[in-house]
């Protein structure tokens, strides 16, 4: 069983030691997806906290099968909710570089992650990569992907299937 899993388990039932768990085991990967989506650290740490206090507040939102491919969807689409946002109402630039007190170590672990991935997608064949790129950094759906790249859905979503299948196997245990 996926240990996010059985972790999500014992946070429904206010287990705060679970809780500090799945934060030590997932938060990279939440900051990581949120800083490859939003290109800013501070973002990403936000978009992390986020994550983590909706999982806190609202265990019951995880109703069952990969905790990683359902974190990821949640930090994604916050991630998008952010980025829309931003869009809308653009807000004066804030220095990236503004040090934050215990973020650099953060930092570190995210980037060491982010290139892990990187590398893993590397090895992917380019129509599988690209579609998996623009699906889930790019907030792009199956659909459009498919009029993109004038492909039919259903091998748009086997591509991806397929990608993800060969990511999972590369990166083992490390997103598991």
């Amino acid at each position: 069983m996926d240990p996010g899993v059985r972790l999500m388990e014992r946070v429904r039932a206010r287990d705060d030691a679970a809780f500090e768990a799945l934060y030590d085991a997932y938060h990279r990967l939440v900051f990581g997806i949120g800083l490859r989506m939003l290109g800013d650290p501070t973002m990403a740490e936000d978009v992390t906290q986020t994550v983590f206090l909706k999982i806190w507040s609202a265990p019951d939102a995880f109703r069952g099968g990969s905790f990683v491919a359902w974190v990821s969807r949640v930090t994604r689409n916050r991630a998008l909710d952010v980025l829309r946002s931003r869009s809308a109402r653009p807000e004066s630039e804030i220095p990236a570089d503004l040090p934050l007190d215990g973020a650099l170590e953060d930092d570190v672990f995210a980037r060491l992650d982010a290139q892990r991935l990187r590398d893993a997608l590397a090895t992917l064949p380019a129509d599988q990569r690209s579609l998996i790129e623009q699906g889930f950094f790019g907030g792009v759906t199956h659909s459009e992907l498919a009029q993109r790249t004038d492909t039919p859905l259903g091998t748009v979503k086997t591509r991806i299937r397929t990608g993800l299948q060969r990511l999972r196997r590369a990166l083992g245990e490390e997103v598991s």
